[in-house]
């Protein structure tokens, strides 16, 4: 029973949050991806993108919570995430034809496209602050757990309890939908075909007859929705704070770089691989140890590597081991 026990305590602590993490890293992943692999510039506003995504649904959960609309056992937010869509897409599709259009035109350096991504970070920042303010929000309603700490131990008869939030059901499930329709998108569609083509070699997609406007356009609208879902399940799992999705920029980044910046797959499996890793490195391991080992070996620290304080440090450490061994990432980069 005890290695049993021990299982769980990982479970609950270790790969379920995990597993929900790394789905939510993998959809911020993605968009980071789709902007370099096709508008060729690593987009510094992609925290703050989500951060609007999510305000944009909360501000429309609470009215319809507020009208006394709720999806049963499932979170209000789930019905609004559509319109939370819209909007950051509206404001995706403004920022492009203010800002980045007239780079585009000129041709200008990537470095270029960067700097300007960082002022519309800031103006993004700004006004998500303005809006919803600084603090942290809370949106989730609906039944807060799939099975219960109580329940779990009712059943199996076990010291431990395994618990699993509705939250992370939700992101495992809408993560592996969203993913699914986008390759779907990429593979099967004229639409995604081109945009492969125009990643693959821009000119030669020129050549072909392809529409680059249109080509830029759907690429805003795709990573609209995925910043939107990302932000959204992250804050139904932790809670909404715009500071939060600044910070979020880091491991994001850092899940698309070692998976490999432009592949979305490699997106997918750096978003786990940097979640896990986080989440690994500063669990503290006594309780696990105490059901594995004997008594004599029973640790009295928390056998803990990092603490929790320097999360994101994780994110850091292993985006500068990757560069450094292999820059082009787990899978090769530079092509959708």
């Amino acid at each position: 029973m005890e290695p049993l026990n021990a299982l769980i305590v990982l479970l609950n602590f270790v790969i379920v949050p995990a597993t929900a993490y790394g789905a939510q890293l993998a959809l911020g992943a993605l968009g980071v991806t789709l902007i370099y692999g096709i508008l060729r510039f690593s987009n510094f506003a992609h925290g703050d993108t989500m951060a609007f995504g999510a305000m944009a649904t909360i501000l429309f959960t609470w009215f319809l919570q507020g009208a006394g609309v709720t999806f049963g056992p499932l979170p209000t937010a789930l019905l609004a995430l559509p319109v939370g869509i819209a909007a950051t897409a509206a404001l995706v599709l403004i920022t492009d034809r203010a800002v980045y259009k007239f780079y585009r035109a000129q041709k200008a350096a990537p470095v270029i496209y960067v700097i300007a991504s960082l002022g519309v970070m800031f103006i993004m920042n700004g006004l998500v602050r303005f809006i919803i303010g600084p603090n942290d929000q809370r949106f989730a309603d609906g039944e807060r757990f799939i099975i219960s700490v109580r329940t779990f131990k009712a059943m199996t008869g076990l010291d431990e309890g395994l618990a699993i939030r509705t939250s992370q059901g939700i992101t495992l499930v809408v993560a592996i939908i969203a993913v699914a329709l986008l390759f779907w998108f990429l593979n099967k569609t004229r639409t995604g075909k081109s945009m492969r083509a125009f990643s693959d070699n821009e000119d030669l997609a020129l050549l072909s007859g392809i529409n680059p406007e249109r080509v830029v356009m759907v690429t805003w609208l795709l990573v609209a929705a995925l910043t939107t879902v990302a932000g959204v399940l992250y804050g139904l799992d932790k809670s909404f704070k715009p500071f939060t999705y600044f910070q979020l920029l880091l491991p994001i980044f850092a899940a698309a770089i070692v998976g490999g910046l432009g592949n979305p797959l490699g997106a997918i499996a750096g978003g786990f691989v940097i979640a896990f890793s986080e989440v690994g490195v500063t669990y503290a391991f006594k309780k696990v140890l105490g059901y594995l080992l004997p008594e004599t070996l029973k640790p009295d620290g928390l056998v803990q590597l990092l603490s929790t304080d320097y999360k994101f440090a994780v994110s850091f450490v292993i985006l500068v081991i990757v560069l450094l061994i292999r820059p082009t990432g787990l899978f090769r980069g530079k092509s959708l």
